[in-house]
């Protein structure tokens, strides 16, 4: 019977210690990535205020091109939504919505997953003059984990997991632009 006590406080005092580390620990986490493009900065957001030439460069499309494709609103403006339906686990069901465009700048974007796991994030392209005919582009996204879920923060590496995908996709980007490839807008 002893046994059966000590393991039942060693159960709360876990329980309860994880429960104080996520009240003090961050909710936030973030990823992002840039890269320089041999593109004057008005081509260049030009190019990515379309959500659907997102379908060229994003990693999450190459993982299954046979996803399917839903489009509603006019690409390039605010609430223009692009949604997805996958088999593939790591590409999911889920939709993008365009939710602000600082014109020339930046688009900002919400995410709504729905499989494998309900989430919702905030998503952005930023676009910055480095000269005349160089321009950097920054992509990444910005979430928020509820407590005490955001104990597992300290095991997850959103920037490190998701890092690799958005530098694959700037790369994409960056052979798009600067082949003149221009697909679709």
């Amino acid at each position: 019977m002893k046994i059966f006590k000590i393991i039942g406080i060693s159960i709360l005092v876990i329980i309860g210690a994880t429960l104080l580390v996520a009240a003090f620990s961050e909710k936030e986490y973030s990823a992002e990535r840039n890269i320089v493009i041999n593109q004057p900065k008005a081509e260049v957001f030009e190019y990515v205020k379309y959500l659907r030439n997102q379908d060229n460069f994003s990693k999450w499309s190459s993982m299954d091109p046979e996803m399917k494709k839903e489009y509603k609103g006019r690409d390039g403006t605010v609430g223009f939504i692009s949604s997805w339906e996958s088999e593939n686990e790591e590409v999911g069901v889920g939709e993008q919505e365009i939710i602000k465009i600082e014109e020339g700048n930046r688009i900002d974007y919400a995410l709504r997953f729905i499989e494998p796991f309900e989430s919702s994030e905030r998503a952005y392209i930023e676009v910055e003059s480095l000269d005349a005919n160089k321009t950097k582009v920054t992509w990444g996204f910005k979430g928020e984990m509820d407590y005490p879920m955001n104990v597992m923060l300290f095991v997850m590496d959103f920037d490190a997991m998701l890092g690799a995908d958005f530098q694959y996709g700037l790369e994409e980007l960056k052979k798009i632009l600067e082949s003149k490839t221009l697909l679709i807008k």
